[in-house]
């Protein structure tokens, strides 16, 4: 059986992978754009229409509690969000601060955002008073939304958000705040299209907000087109998504990878979502159980979470229905993938993106994997790795990750940071998009991730990317989490430092010390190899959990100054 979005002319396949051929869908994929589309009447409604179709798996911290929505739930749910704000007066266009954990609320939130035209800005739990105080006052929001153990942050930083004229508290009352559930028990579910402003294909539909490794966050705005039909490229190529799994991203709801693998590219498909409103640290065996219990097919984690999960005794749990594993956030090294199919049976599919895309370079079900390779562009996306005057690099020579952009943009990548003209016109130059990535390509067209632009380490000559010598590390049984810097060094200018936490069950030592630096010359080049490693308890990490080795370069830098 197949079937087709209204929106692209590639079927999803039940019976096997959506994509049979890489070369003849890349070639021939295309969007059909309407002039107007909205995600929450166009597709969560057209799927509610089968009232019994699935859409959300909600499993508690301690899994307690475990409930199933479906679409005609959302449907609901969305109506009466959409309306409370209809009858406080917001309108298209208008920003909304929404701090939301993983529940079903946010479900209600986002959707009814989406029909009404008003524009959510997710944000992670975990963000200070200031960062909220600096969303608020950089998107201009008039209202917020908040989980009731939240909500002192906007009250610390009221007075400076001027522009805040509703508050809504979930989860508890809270004084000055409007109660969520009063409102919408006296809210009505019915909502219908011509009740509301149109939305267009190139309206915003949400306005996420970079992690900030280097500078403040930038504010990137996706549409109804970008993101609301866009993100099909995630969850059908790299995804492979069917109406009949159950799909599980890890991410807080906060930032990107949850537009990627919770809501839109997964409700286009028709496939369920699973949702876990984990707590606290990351806990590999209620992630394993959930997998077990609840059924999940489709199982999307950062190398972070694989790292701990291949910690655990695998063989106590039945993962036999996972049948699709995938990573991203940052690059995945082939240590954990040898590691993760022994024990599932399934290949970890590697994928690249940014917060101002959708899925940009990936592997594919139909696809030779070379391990540790990012696999090669998606359907939609023309991809060049470019020198600093804007020229093609040769085969195998590293350089600038950039997407063409002209004469017309690809569907799925924002086209400017919003308000910011400075950092858009540092990011889009010329007939490119520059990611602020670099990679090389390989005589097969498969790329592979050096890092980030300021992360290349120059030493004694030689340039090297903090992620080769973090997978030969994390091949080693000692080291269950590590991250490469530069540190000056008064002989050679600049020397690989490597950070590490130790796997449970190993000390930190002089002769573990040389084991590992043996190790790493093995395994890589040998200029490549720490000659300095320190072991930490910790690694710093940016609110969405990705390492800040700038933070660890200015350690190195004040410290031998």
């Amino acid at each position: 059986m197949q079937l087709t979005t209204p929106y692209d002319n590639i079927p999803v396949d039940l019976n096997g992978p959506n994509m049979k051929d890489y070369d003849d869908v890349k070639k021939n994929f295309k969007f059909n754009i309407p002039e107007f589309f909205n995600f929450g009447f166009d597709v969560v409604d057209e799927w509610a229409k089968d009232r019994t179709k699935l859409a959300v798996v909600w499993a508690s911290t301690d899994l307690s509690d475990i409930r199933k929505y479906s679409f005609f739930d959302l449907q609901c749910l969305s109506n009466k969000f959409a309306n409370i704000l209809r009858q406080k007066g917001l309108k298209k266009g208008d920003r909304i601060f929404v701090m939301v954990p993983r529940i079903v609320e946010w479900y209600a939130v986002m959707l009814g955002t989406a029909k009404l035209g008003v524009v959510p800005m997710p944000a992670p739990s975990i963000l200070t008073p200031h960062d909220c105080e600096y969303r608020v006052q950089q998107g201009d929001a008039v209202a917020a939304v908040m989980w009731h153990e939240n909500v002192s942050k906007i009250d610390e930083v009221r007075s400076k958000c001027p522009t805040l004229k509703d508050f809504i508290c979930i989860g508890a009352n809270q004084d000055d705040w409007d109660s969520y559930e009063g409102l919408m028990d006296e809210a009505s579910a019915k909502l219908s299209r011509e009740d509301v402003e149109a939305t267009k294909a190139d309206d915003n539909i949400l306005l996420y907000f970079t992690s900030g490794t280097t500078k403040f966050p930038k504010m990137v705005a996706h549409t109804h087109a970008s993101y609301g039909i866009g993100q099909i490229i995630t969850a059908k190529f790299w995804q492979d998504l069917k109406p009949t799994d159950l799909h599980w991203t890890l991410s807080d709801t906060g930032w990107a990878k949850a537009g990627w693998g919770k809501i839109y590219g997964q409700m286009q498909i028709g496939a369920a979502v699973m949702v876990h409103n984990a707590a606290g640290r990351f806990d590999a065996k209620t992630h394993l159980k959930i997998i077990e219990t609840c059924g999940v097919t489709t199982f999307c984690a950062p190398p972070t979470a694989y790292r701990m999960l291949i910690l655990e005794d695998l063989t106590q749990f039945d993962l036999s229905g996972l049948r699709h594993s995938l990573a991203a956030g940052e690059p995945l090294n082939p240590e954990i993938m040898r590691v993760w199919k022994e024990h599932t049976g399934t290949v970890i599919y590697d994928g690249f993106g940014q917060t101002e895309s959708v899925n940009l370079i990936a592997n594919y079900p139909c696809m030779k994997i070379k391990f540790g390779s990012m696999g090669k562009p998606t359907p939609g996306f023309d991809i060049h790795l470019l020198d600093d005057d804007g020229n093609e690099v040769a085969l195998n020579e590293e350089g600038h990750i950039a997407v063409r952009v002209k004469p017309v943009a690809p569907v799925g990548l924002c086209t400017e940071y919003w308000h910011n003209p400075e950092a858009t016109s540092e990011a889009f130059v010329g007939d490119w998009y520059y990611t602020g990535d670099k990679a090389t390509v390989d005589e097969d067209g498969y790329f592979w991730f050096v890092g980030r632009s300021d992360d290349v380490i120059k030493a004694s000559g030689y340039r090297v990317g903090p992620f080769e010598v973090e997978s030969a590390l994390q091949s080693h049984p000692a080291v269950a989490e590590s991250a490469v810097v530069g540190s000056p060094d008064e002989l050679r200018g600049t020397i690989v430092k490597a950070f590490i936490i130790l796997a449970p069950g190993f000390e930190g030592s002089d002769e573990l010390v040389k084991e590992i630096q043996d190790y790493v010359k093995k395994e890589t080049a040998p200029y490549k190899y720490p000659r300095e490693i320190e072991f930490l308890k910790e690694l710093p990490k940016t609110v969405s959990g990705k390492i800040r080795r700038v933070e660890l370069r200015k350690m190195e830098e004040e410290k031998k100054a």
